[in-house]
């Protein structure tokens, strides 16, 4: 009987190590200091040479290698490397979802269509193996958001190296998003229906409901509230301003419309995520300060009489505009394609943008965006220690080989079952 409880433990611990995530870094206890790298501040900035030091979760000094000071704890050697800010990961379901095709591991959209009371940090898995290879390509933070319904409910922004959603939460409860009607419409061919694209004749009653529900919710929480109602207590952030308002929205008209419908009702902290058609209302976007979160790059046009490549170039002719851009990941393979976050950024910084300001759109643009730059986004004396030393260039897929990586100060393991099965192979083949 012994004998065979103990087969069982072995087995268990076996199962256990097979599938659990790698054990999260303990607090960081001893100073870090990165010397030679060049250094990426996430600002547009680089210092050739760099000196960077940090200790207790915080950075305490960026500047030349030169500079006459006392280094501190565990010096790194990092010439010839690159040192950049962790990536932020905008608008993705990540930690929500494992496997697509087994539907009690999707958890990112609930029954419903008015839902600003859900909150996506709490089905968060913070074990999750898609989670974990995040990180051997830099991507240390992200917002994770629900999808679904008319309002899809809260998002969170989290750091990708946690016990559990409370130790992961950087920003709780950061926005609401909504899911703006689409002015067009396709038929319903199992209907009968012509499935050709065609106006949506509920477009402005659809608005219309959607106002409402925002109307309705702002006289509620200036009532004596007597009845509780918990999707009108959700949008009290909104309404004092604590909780920004993303819009998914698609096409100049809808743009334009869920603008004025917004700032008609007096929400003015509004972000365009998506926004297919932002560049032809480039100054209406201005005028407002409203920023964008793009969809990735690597999509075919919106509509056939776009460029091909218009999707690469949207970043630049936004930036050149004066508008705040950041890079979110919402589509097919959204949650496993988070990891090519920075080679989407490549992708932009090959169509114009440049590689420095390519970088901004995934460190300080979309630190700016979530509210979180205080903290995070740019190698800055005062902020987190969160940042990584690449081989090379961390924007290209060739060259972005991570070394060291650092959460809050925290060193990282990089290891994934990807990267075990990596060596495994690459073992076979060389004997």
């Amino acid at each position: 009987m012994k004998k065979i409880i103990l087969n069982i433990l072995l087995c268990v611990g076996f199962l256990a190590n097979l599938f659990a995530q790698q054990t999260p870094a303990p607090k960081q206890t001893q100073a870090f200091t990165i010397e030679g790298a060049t250094a990426h501040i996430g600002n547009g900035e680089v210092i050739e040479n760099s000196l960077i030091m940090f200790s207790n979760g915080k950075i305490d000094f960026v500047g030349s290698a030169n500079t006459k000071i006392a280094r501190k704890g565990t010096i790194i050697n990092a010439k010839g490397k690159h040192v950049y800010p962790g990536l932020i990961a905008a608008n993705t379901s990540l930690g929500l979802g494992e496997i697509d095709a087994v539907r009690a591991t999707r958890d990112f959209d609930e029954v419903g269509t008015y839902l600003p009371h859900i909150r996506s940090i709490i089905a968060y898995n913070a074990e999750s193996k898609v989670v974990e290879t995040m990180r051997p390509n830099g991507v240390l933070i992200a917002q994770v958001t629900p999808r679904g319904g008319r309002i899809s409910g809260t998002s969170t922004v989290v750091q990708l190296d946690a016990w559990n959603w409370e130790d992961a939460a950087i920003k709780l409860d950061d926005a609401i998003h909504i899911n703006w009607p689409s002015a067009f419409s396709r038929g319903r061919w199992w209907l009968g229906e012509d499935p050709g694209l065609k106006p949506n004749k509920n477009y402005n009653d659809q608005i219309t409901e959607l106002k409402d529900f925002f109307v309705n919710a702002n006289k509620y929480l200036k009532s004596d509230k007597k009845q509780k109602n918990l999707p009108f207590e959700a949008l009290s952030g909104v309404f004092n301003g604590k909780q920004k308002v993303f819009i998914h929205v698609n096409g100049e008209k809808s743009i334009v419309d869920a603008i004025d419908t917004f700032t008609g009702i007096g929400i003015k902290n509004l972000v365009m995520v998506k926004a297919h058609g932002a560049d032809k209302v480039a100054d209406v976007l201005k005028e407002n300060n409203i920023p964008v979160v793009l969809e990735r790059a690597h999509r075919l046009p919106s509509s056939e009489d776009e460029d091909y490549d218009l999707p690469f170039r949207t970043a630049k002719i936004l930036t050149d505009k004066g508008i705040l851009v950041g890079l979110g990941m919402e589509g097919d393979m959204e949650r496993m394609s988070t990891r090519n976050l920075p080679f989407y950024a490549g992708t932009h910084a090959a169509y114009g943008l440049g590689k420095e300001k390519a970088l901004q759109l995934i460190t300080e643009n979309n630190a700016k965006i979530l509210g979180i730059d205080a903290h995070v986004g740019t190698l800055t004396v005062g902020k987190d220690a969160t940042l990584f030393i690449s081989a090379g260039d961390a924007l290209d897929m060739r060259t972005n080989i991570i070394n060291e990586a650092f959460i809050q100060g925290r060193k990282l393991s990089l290891e994934t079952h990807q990267t075990k099965l990596w060596k495994r192979y690459a073992n076979k083949y060389k004997k």
